[in-house]
C-alpha cells in the first residue's frame, strides 16, 4: 500500500507532467504534418536536434531562453532541408525522414566532441535549466504542484493542444490544411497552393519540435546526452498512426507514456531494477497498441 500511495502522490504527478510535455509539443508537430497529408518520421531528429542546440545555446550565452530560440532555428533548419526533399524535390518522406533521423544522431554525437570535447553527456555550471512556474500556481487546488514545476514551454504544451485542435477545425486557414491533406488536386483547384501549405507546416513543425527538445533537456535536467530523445519522436508517429490525427485521443495515448515513464521513474526508489523503470513507458505503449487492435478487430465483426 505504501508503494501504490507513492506512486500515486504529487512528485508521480509532477514527473508526468514534465514527461508529457515535451511529448504534447512533438505531438502539436506531428500532428499538422498529418493533416497536411505528410507523414512525417522526421519528428526524432527534429527533437534530437533541438536538445542539443538548447544546451549549447544555454551554455554558450548562459541564457536559457536564447537556448530555446536555438534550440527553434535548429530544428526549423532541419525541417526546412527535409521539407524542400519531400515537396519540392519529391521525394520519399519514408526515406528522407530515416536520413533526417540518422543524421542528426551522427550530428550530434559529434558536435558533442567538437564543440565541448565530451562523450555521452554534457553537463556544466553555464548551462542555464528554464525557470518554473514554482510559487506562481503552487497554490492551486490538485495540480498546482505538478504545475510548479512546468516552465513556459511547458505551459505552451499543455495549452497549444486544445489551441491547435481549434485552429484546425474552426478557421478558414485550418480547414485550409485539412483540405490539402484530404485531396491536394481539389485544394489547387480552388487557389490553394498545396506545396507552399505543406512546406510552410513541416517547417513550423520543426521549430516545434526543436522546442520539444528544449523542453526535454532544459524542462528539468540542464544537460544533454547522446540519443537523448530516446525514440520519442517514434511514439508520437505511432500514437498519431493509432489515433488517425484525432487530438484528445493523441493526447490520451500520449499520456499512457508519460504516466508510465513517471511511474517508472518513482520504481527505481524502491529498489527495482533500471532496465525495468526503462522499459516501462514502453511496455505501455505495447499495450496500448494491442487493446487498440483488440477494439479495432471486434468492431470489424460486428
Amino acid at each position: 500500500m505504501d508503494v501504490l500511495t507513492a506512486l500515486l502522490s504529487e512528485g508521480t504527478l509532477a514527473s508526468l507532467t514534465r514527461a508529457l510535455a515535451p511529448l504534447l509539443l512533438l505531438g502539436m508537430a506531428g500532428l499538422l504534418c498529418h493533416r497536411v497529408g505528410v507523414f512525417n518520421i522526421a519528428l526524432e531528429g527534429f527533437m534530437l536536434m533541438g536538445a542539443f542546440a538548447a544546451v549549447a545555446g544555454s551554455a554558450v550565452t548562459g541564457q536559457a531562453y536564447l537556448g530555446v530560440v536555438a534550440a527553434g532555428l535548429s530544428g526549423g533548419a532541419v525541417a526546412t532541408a527535409f521539407a524542400v526533399g519531400v515537396v519540392w524535390r519529391r521525394g520519399d518522406p519514408m526515406v528522407l525522414g530515416i536520413a533526417v533521423n540518422l543524421l542528426v544522431a551522427g550530428l550530434t554525437t559529434y558536435l558533442l566532441w567538437a564543440v565541448f570535447g565530451v562523450r555521452g553527456t554534457f553537463q556544466s555550471p553555464e548551462v542555464r535549466p528554464l525557470p518554473q512556474l514554482g510559487a506562481a500556481v503552487a497554490g492551486l487546488p490538485v495540480l498546482g504542484p505538478a504545475l510548479a514545476t512546468l516552465s513556459v514551454l511547458g505551459v505552451l504544451a499543455l495549452a497549444g493542444l486544445p489551441a491547435m485542435n481549434a485552429f484546425l477545425d474552426r478557421t478558414v486557414w485550418g480547414l485550409r490544411l485539412r483540405g490539402v491533406g484530404l485531396d491536394a488536386e481539389a485544394a489547387g483547384s480552388l487557389g490553394v497552393d498545396p506545396r507552399r501549405y505543406r512546406f510552410l507546416v513541416i517547417t513550423f513543425a520543426g521549430v516545434l519540435g526543436g522546442w520539444a527538445g528544449a523542453q526535454l533537456s532544459l524542462g528539468s535536467v540542464a544537460l544533454f546526452t547522446e540519443n537523448m530523445s530516446a525514440g520519442r519522436g517514434w511514439v508520437v508517429v505511432l500514437a498519431l498512426l493509432l489515433t488517425n490525427g484525432r487530438v484528445w485521443p493523441l493526447v490520451g495515448v500520449l499520456a499512457v507514456f508519460a504516466l508510465a515513464d513517471a511511474v517508472g521513474i518513482r520504481l527505481q526508489t524502491y529498489g527495482f531494477p533500471v532496465q525495468l523503470s526503462d522499459a516501462a513507458p514502453y511496455l505501455a505503449t505495447l499495450a496500448v497498441i494491442v487493446v487498440v487492435g483488440v477494439t479495432r478487430r471486434r468492431e470489424a465483426r460486428r
